[in-house]
């Protein structure tokens, strides 16, 4: 257990903050299985473009690795160039 305030202080905004980051990694997870879903290109096209757009706010706030945005965004603007 935190001793000093700023300890108890750190516990409560790391608390705050993967509660806010978990939400905002599953919207990123909801968005790439949008992009999944799609049969038709058309429409898969525009997931797409919202999702790489999502991941990439996500890579510039810290949430994930930039190599794991560029895996992402890889594998799912192959998947569309596919269909």
């Amino acid at each position: 257990m935190p001793i000093t305030k700023q300890a108890i202080k750190r516990v409560r905004q790391a608390e705050k903050n993967r509660k806010h980051n978990r939400s905002r990694r599953s919207k990123m997870r909801e968005l790439i299985k949008e992009v999944y879903d799609q049969n038709d290109k058309a429409e898969a096209e525009k997931a797409l473009k919202e999702a790489v757009s999502y991941i990439d706010r996500m890579t510039v706030k810290g949430i994930i690795h930039k190599n794991n945005a560029a895996r992402k965004k890889s594998q799912l603007t192959n998947y569309v160039n596919n269909l």
